[in-house]
Formats: structure tokens, C-alpha cells, sequence
């Protein structure tokens, strides 16, 4: 991420957490080491949860496993990997990213078909974090491209969030003006209202709570949530549009590693125990929509109502709206160029 001769407060270093690479679990002697390779900001989700699933492989197995972490944007976490990264596991923010690997043969290429719900345990949706008091009344879409409001956002070829937040602003102005031409050109002006594109959420993140640049993050629905619960309802506030898209954060063994390294089983009890009554109550506590109906509902009020569509319905899946918006000389670079 870039953090630029940014010197954190003691607020975000909670944040950020000492470097990318970060573990779980005792480091000494552990029976078992798996490394999951995530994106930006699942720092707090992973550390709740490689606890908790550490504790239950302990008492299942009888064997002590050290869980290691690497956080990035997505895109490039992906790159990661297929340039080397020994991860036993990904945790990424799109299918899209999983699929690169699993181009290189590195994951099964149904790698989806083998957990439920498409390989995505929880979902999460694109939510806007202006200062309190809202002072430039940002309350949807079309207030993003008003004179005078700065949006922060990440770089839609690096972050997963970033493309999400990219595809929620093209789907609003396609449902709502018609056309491809005209959500070209609402995209476009939103953009012309970004003054930095950090490399990941995180880093936009920091750019906006800290820095104290633009008016409104377009962030994760659980970025959003973190950051009032670190700084406070006195500094910032969540507006959830009326409309937005339903993201679907996937998650997958890498097979390849997972046999080299003799891993696979507790790779894959690892990623199962997402689908666990905990695995889903940990989701919902770090402000991710669980898949679990029981859990949704007791979490029902922390959440808002929003209409959601999804990548499928509107852009026909990831491969199509990755190779058209952020491909080499796609839509994204033909906008942000002009």
C-alpha cells in the first residue's frame, strides 16, 4: 500500500498492524504453518479468526498450526502468488483474482464448485464514509460527480475494492440513466473527482481518516464500519446508498502448495470453518454479511437496506467486466487517461 512519509497515529498503526506479513498462532514449533494471502482490509477479520480456527484445529487434532498473513490489494496479492508467493490458501477480494491463479494452474480451475456458495463464505457491498455532519450532503450516487467533492478511492488495477467500488458507480448510472455511453461518462466524472488513487483500501483508507483528504471513501461496507468504531461517531459517518452491488469475496486452496507442502488437510478444515456457526459469527462481528440465515438475522439491525445487484446480472461475471473496464487499454484506463 502506499503510505508515502505517512507517520501513523496510534489509532491507525491498530489499523495497519506491523507490516503485511502478519501470523496467527504459536511460532515456535507449530505442527502445522499454512500462509493465506489476502487482500487489503481483512487484517482485523483474520486475526479474529485464525484464533478461533487455531484453537478448534488444536482441540480437534491435537496439533499446535501457525497461520501466516499477507495483505495487499487484491489484484496484486494475486500477482503475488502466480510469481511465487507459497500461499496454501487465498482469500481475495474477487473471483477474478483466483481465476488468474487458477490460469497458471496453480488452483483447481472449479475451484468454486468446491465450497458452498461459490467459494464466498460472506459477502459485503460498496457504502460511502463522509465526515460527521455529512457537510457535503452526500447521500448517493449522483453526489459523487457534484463540484467541489473530492472522492478517495483505490486504483482500480491494483485493489479489488477499488473495482468494486468502480463497477457499484457504473451499474447505479447504467440502471438509472440507460446506456453504456452515459455510465462512461458518470464514471468518468466521479473520477475526475479523485485526487490520489492509493494502491488499496487500506491505503485509501488511511488517505481519508488520517490525512484528511476528500469528502467522502468509497469503502467496503466493513472498512466503513472499522474505521467509525476506531475514530468514533464524532468524526465520521456511513451513508449506505439506496442502490449498490452485492460483493462476493471469494476464497480457495492453492492446490499446488497445499500438496508440495503435505498441507492440504488443514488447509481445507481451514477454509471449511468459515462455513462453522463461529466462522459465520466472526463474519458478522467484523462487519461482514454472513451467508448463515440464523446469523444474518441476529445481525439483521447492524446492516443496512440496500438494493444490490449483481457483477453476473449486469456486467455477465468477472471475466467480461475485467477484460472490458480494466484490462490494458480498457474502459478504465480510456477514462482516467481523459
Amino acid at each position: 500500500m502506499e503510505l508515502e512519509m505517512v507517520r501513523p497515529n496510534p489509532v491507525i498503526a491498530r489499523l495497519l498492524v506491523a507490516g503485511s506479513l502478519i501470523w496467527a498462532g504459536s511460532a515456535l514449533a507449530a505442527d502445522v504453518s499454512l500462509l493465506n494471502v489476502s487482500y487489503d482490509p481483512t487484517r482485523e477479520l483474520y486475526s479474529d479468526f485464525n484464533k478461533a480456527f487455531s484453537a478448534a484445529y488444536q482441540k480437534e487434532t491435537g496439533k499446535s498450526i501457525e497461520i501466516k498473513q499477507s495483505h495487499g490489494g487484491s489484484g496484486s496479492q494475486a500477482r503475488s502468488v502466480i510469481d511465487g508467493l507459497k500461499a496454501d490458501v487465498v482469500t481475495l477480494a474477487l473471483a477474478y483474482d483466483i481465476d488468474a491463479i487458477a490460469g497458471k494452474n496453480l488452483i483447481a480451475k472449479d475451484w468454486q464448485a468446491k465450497l458452498p456458495q461459490n467459494a464466498s463464505p460472506y459477502t459485503s457491498t460498496i457504502v460511502f464514509l463522509v465526515r460527521k455532519g455529512n457537510p457535503k450532503g452526500i447521500k448517493d450516487w449522483d453526489d459523487l460527480v457534484k463540484s467541489g467533492v473530492q472522492v478517495i478511492t483505490p486504483n482500480p488495477k491494483t485493489s479489488g475494492g477499488a473495482r468494486w467500488n468502480y463497477l457499484a458507480a457504473w451499474g447505479y448510472a447504467l440502471k438509472k440513466y440507460g446506456g453504456e455511453d452515459k455510465a462512461r461518462k458518470f464514471v468518468g466524472d466521479v473520477f475526475k473527482n479523485v485526487p490520489v488513487l492509493d494502491t488499496g483500501a487500506r491505503g485509501s483508507t488511511v488517505t481519508f481518516v488520517e490525512r484528511g483528504v476528500g469528502d467522502v471513501l468509497l469503502a467496503w461496507e466493513n472498512e466503513a464500519f472499522l474505521a467509525v468504531k476506531e475514530f468514533g461517531k464524532d468524526k465520521f459517518e456511513i451513508v449506505a446508498p439506496p442502490l449498490s452491488i452485492l460483493a462476493e469475496p471469494p476464497i480457495a486452496l492453492v492446490d499446488t502448495v497445499a500438496d508440495r507442502k503435505g498441507t492440504r488437510a488443514a488447509a481445507e478444515a481451514y477454509l471449511k470453518y468459515w462455513y462453522t456457526k463461529e466462522g459465520q459469527e466472526i463474519a458478522a462481528r467484523n462487519f461482514y454479511r454472513p451467508r448463515d440465515a440464523a446469523v444474518g438475522e441476529k445481525y439483521a439491525d447492524s446492516f443496512a437496506k440496500v438494493n444490490l445487484f449483481t457483477i453476473d446480472d449486469v456486467f455477465g461475471g468477472w471475466t467480461k467486466a475485467q477484460k472490458e473496464h480494466f484490462a490494458e487499454g480498457g474502459v478504465f484506463d480510456q477514462i482516467y487517461k481523459n
